[in-house]
């Protein structure tokens, strides 16, 4: 079991004020942030890290999300309990506990097999039970869907046609889309099986990898 303290509580609420200072509105993302305890994530050494405001790096390329990141596309994608979530980059695992935490019932899936085996590993001890796929988030996961919510944690050089074909009727996809190094974040909506789109300036996440994203160098 992990240790969840009076100073790493006092952290996260601190963290979560600067997240609600910074725009994020919906209490109920707020609170989720303020249940998960993000310290685990990190080494021992590292976690006056845990609780301030920026990625972090989790080896294999890949970084932890900035919580005000986090805390963005988790509010854009408006979850509701109960709603059938995909998530494309598990990671570290950290969103997918957000999400969660708002009772979604997320279907996750992991590009690097050694991230994959760690978090599988690791959540449910900490009490997080998504589904985990190992594979090529960029298709998708055609087998469960259709799904309400989709979130993409990874930039995207176009949107893959496979995730708004797996999307549901009424339901939102949140993905960063651009280059390798700077991305704008897309809500995609269908209404009517029509993609309405909005648009919210710049990020930067690591590669989304696969046959409908960025190819490995």
């Amino acid at each position: 079991m992990y240790e969840d303290n009076y100073r790493q509580r006092g952290l996260r609420q601190k963290l979560v004020k600067k997240l609600a200072e910074k725009g994020i509105k919906d209490e109920a993302v707020l609170a989720a942030i303020n249940r998960v305890p993000r310290h685990v994530f990190f080494e021992n050494a590292l976690l006056d890290h845990a609780y301030q405001d920026k990625a972090f790096p989790i080896g294999e390329g890949q970084t932890i999300s900035q919580p005000y990141t986090v805390a963005f596309q988790t509010e854009k994608l408006d979850i509701k309990p109960g709603d059938k979530v995909l998530e494309i980059g598990t990671g570290s695992g950290y969103q997918a506990c957000v999400l969660l935490e708002l009772k979604a019932k997320v279907y996750t899936i992991e590009y690097n097999r050694k991230l994959y085996d760690t978090v599988r590993e690791m959540l449910p001890s900490l009490g997080y039970k998504p589904y985990f796929f190992y594979g090529d988030g960029s298709k998708g996961l055609p087998q469960k869907a259709p799904f309400n919510k989709i979130i993409v944690t990874a930039g995207a050089p176009v949107v893959p046609a496979a995730l708004t074909e797996q999307l549901a009727e009424d339901g939102i996809l949140v993905i960063p889309v651009g280059d390798r190094e700077k991305q704008v974040m897309l809500r995609i909506q269908k209404k009517n099986g029509k993609l309405v789109k909005e648009e919210y300036a710049n990020f930067a996440f690591v590669p989304l990898l696969g046959e409908q994203g960025w190819k490995e160098k």
